[in-house]
């Protein structure tokens, strides 16, 4: 059952053990981001992956989303 969870971006408990994954693909977004942060550009990735440029930006975007959201994971001072 898939299901997009973003804008391009689909999650499928039968694709990649769930993760969420550019939509139309197997491609999951951690690999993307990953790549991204090594250093490789926009259209490296994409042109490694079969990709467009605006779904390599559509995983960087659910990524920033995702990590907008989340709780903090320390504690405030008391």
């Amino acid at each position: 059952m898939r299901m997009e969870v973003f804008p391009g971006i689909t999650m499928d408990p039968d694709v990649r053990f769930g993760k969420p994954c550019v939509a139309g693909t197997r491609i999951d977004v951690a690999t993307i981001v990953g790549l991204l942060a090594a250093g490789e550009t926009v259209e490296t990735v994409a042109a490694e992956y079969s990709l467009t440029a605006d779904q390599v930006r559509a995983a960087l975007a659910y990524a920033a989303h995702v990590a907008a959201h989340l709780p903090p994971a320390v504690r405030q001072a008391s």
